[in-house]
């Protein structure tokens, strides 16, 4: 058996992020934070946004279900942000036609609860109409309408409408710095400064509001829409936690919609038509869909978030699970968990980011840092085996599924590992009840290379 040659992992051409931090514990133990999630359809879910930055940011843990690996889903369209920069608004932008979409969710949610289709008509048409949008003029004083049709406190008051015709092509140019922070935090919008809507709405259209959605007696407030399901709340109490919350869910978006108008009314019928073009203005209006992105984790990363490094707090309804329930809760959604967890224990504990394997048909992805700075270096399997290397494999693997398994890696650039997790002969079954067990397991790593014989002629003439 030839010795494993080391490869330095491939890191990545563009890197748009520091490294923090290995593990979401500091090293003082000052600022330490339980963080908290709990089971859903055997599932990990953390849904508080600090949880979620504090978790994914130091250690790269889990990821967003609606995103590919970093939870930053929003709903605004990149498009429309581009078309529209130079507005100062700090709010998400979306179509029409996306906006309708939202609201026909909301109406099938509410016929769910058996409203009929006049009162949900009746409803979504309180909720969802135009409100007015406070800006910002150059002293600092407010200035209402009830469209966003006017610029930022950089430029003069022009107006944000938009021509297609093709002799308005004029486009005002937002710099880099607002960009970034005006258009990258829509979940922000909490914050006076950047949702004034908080703050200086009409009470009156709140109170009326209130009065048409207080009926709404929805079960899944916490996940869909905004129901009104606290609507005996003061508007006070309400504008405060609107204020203080951070999710990312908007609850108020700006809406492109489109007027027709004509440029040259003195003109012929023949060329009215030519003549005719769409204004498009942002409207703000309320979201009646809701949509929240929560993080996913693994059943290893929660694990080792709560037995090895003791930050993270897992709830089953509103019951803390202790370290060896979800020891055996874990087993049994996931038969071969205790497996896998041990070799994700095993390359946690020696540096690396493992992360699932299953795009490419194993268990673990093995990173340097973290996705975003490296491409994964090892796929691993892992295999739980006695002292001499025997027992019931998960997968035993033919030659030719191990073939096509390391040529599957290998066109991905990277290298099949399989890890060997040894017991000892005499560990019962009592003691594998318990994560304990992993005192006395040894680990043994094994890496698969293709044997090109062309390649090992041409090394023997060479010496």
């Amino acid at each position: 058996m030839a010795e494993a040659v080391f490869h330095p992992p491939r890191r990545k051409r563009r890197v748009f992020e520091s490294y923090e931090s290995p593990f979401p514990v500091d090293v003082g133990g000052k600022d330490f934070r339980i963080c908290q999630a709990e089971i859903i359809n055997n599932n990990v879910i953390v849904r508080n946004p600090e949880d979620i930055e504090q978790l994914y940011n130091k250690g790269y843990f889990g990821k967003g279900i609606l995103s590919r690996s970093r939870p930053a889903y929003s709903i605004s369209d990149p498009l429309l942000v581009t078309k529209w920069q130079g507005a100062n608004i700090n709010m998400p932008i979306i179509a029409s036609k996306k906006y309708q979409c939202h609201v026909q969710w909301a109406k099938s949610i509410l016929q769910e609860q058996g409203f009929d289709d006049c009162s949900v008509t009746k409803i979504l048409e309180n909720y969802t109409k135009p409100l007015e949008l406070p800006f910002l003029e150059e002293d600092g004083a407010e200035q209402t309408g009830n469209s966003c049709n006017r610029m930022g406190p950089t430029t003069e008051n022009t107006e944000l409408s938009r021509q297609s015709s093709t002799d308005t092509g004029n486009v005002v140019a937002l710099s880099p710095e607002n960009q970034n922070e005006g258009y990258k935090k829509a979940c922000l919008e909490g914050d006076p400064a950047c949702d004034p809507v908080a703050i200086c709405g009409s009470k009156e259209q709140e109170q009326g509001d209130l009065k048409e959605i207080a009926e709404v007696s929805c079960q899944k407030h916490g996940f869909l829409m905004h129901c009104g399901c606290k609507a005996k709340e003061s508007t006070e109490q309400r504008s405060c936690e609107t204020i203080k919350s951070k999710e990312c869910a908007p609850e108020y978006v700006l809406v492109q919609e489109e007027e027709e108008g004509s440029l040259c009314p003195e003109d012929d019928s023949a060329h009215a038509q030519e003549n005719l073009v769409k204004k498009e203005k942002l409207v703000c209006r309320r979201n009646p869909f809701r949509i929240f992105e929560y993080l996913q984790l693994s059943l290893e990363e929660a694990f080792f978030l709560v037995y090895a490094l003791g930050c993270l707090s897992i709830y089953y309804g509103e019951e803390p699970l202790t370290i060896l329930k979800l020891w055996e809760v874990f087993s049994e959604v996931k038969p071969n968990f205790k497996t896998t967890y041990m070799a994700y224990h095993y390359f946690r504990s020696k540096g690396w980011v493992p992360k699932v394997g299953l795009k490419y048909g194993t268990d673990l992805l093995l990173y340097r840092k973290g996705p975003p700075f490296y491409h994964a270096s090892y796929s691993v399997i892992a295999e739980l085996v006695d002292d001499n290397f025997e027992g019931s494999l998960r997968r035993p693997l033919s030659w030719k599924s191990l073939s096509g398994l390391n040529r599957t890696t290998v066109n991905a650039s990277k290298e099949l590992m399989l890890c060997y997790l040894i017991r000892p002969s005499d560990m019962t079954e009592k003691e594998m009840s318990t994560p304990e067990c992993m005192k006395r397991i040894k680990a043994q790593e094994l890496i698969v290379t293709r044997w090109v014989s062309s390649r090992e002629r041409s090394e023997q003439d060479e010496l």
